[in-house]
């Protein structure tokens, strides 16, 4: 699990053009679940937030308060794109969560941090929706915070893993004639074959 957690001055999510959450001072948290979290990852995560020191005491010290110290309000945003993985410049985001299960799982994360603070002070966002996310950094101050790596089986693990790999699979276009027949192999006597190995010629890659 991955967290972005901006300290912020306000912050707020926008839906289709009209605002559904919104705070003022406090923590505006970027999550990013992936395929192998469980409970254990969740409630780490839940205790870093909520004791994460970015705010200043009562004498003007940095780095010395939480936001329960503080009172302040926290606002939740779930963002798979954490979860990037880059091939070459594309995103690939076969190591987040499937949408229903991360729905599931996100809602437990906002129930654990509503149970270990203040529920009224807990804002979110709308899962799966395309938001607006207006955030007033204060500072700025942004803090990246990770999960500990949990110790999965890899069957467990790659099971969903090889559910994506074979859905993209099914998205690859079939070779039309010509390009079968730029592929076949051509003979030694071809004064057009290339002087490479047989197939480099002609290999393709996605862009």
């Amino acid at each position: 699990m991955k967290a972005v957690v901006q300290r912020v001055a306000q912050a707020s999510v926008t839906v289709g053009g009209e605002q559904i959450s919104s705070i003022g001072r406090g923590l505006c948290v970027l999550l990013g679940i992936s395929l192998e979290d469980t409970q254990r990852e969740l409630e780490h995560m839940v205790r870093k937030i909520l004791n994460l020191r970015v705010f200043e005491d009562e004498t003007g010290k940095h780095w010395s308060k939480s936001v329960m110290d503080k009172q302040y309000e926290v606002l939740c945003v779930s963002q798979f794109t954490l979860q990037c993985i880059l091939k070459g410049n594309k995103p690939d985001y076969h190591m987040a969560m499937p949408t229903e299960q991360a729905e599931c799982f996100y809602n437990n994360f906002l129930e654990q941090l509503r149970k270990a603070y203040k529920p009224e002070l807990i804002k979110d966002g709308k899962f799966g929706a395309y938001m607006q996310v207006h955030i007033q950094n204060d500072g700025p101050v942004t803090i990246e915070l990770e999960s500990p790596a949990a110790t999965v089986d890899p069957k467990q693990l790659t099971k969903l893993e090889k559910q994506q790999q074979r859905k993209e699979k099914t998205r690859t276009k079939v070779p039309s004639e010509s390009s079968r027949e730029r592929n076949a192999p051509r003979s030694k006597d071809d004064p057009s074959a290339s002087s490479g190995a047989e197939g480099d010629v002609s290999s393709e890659r996605e862009p």
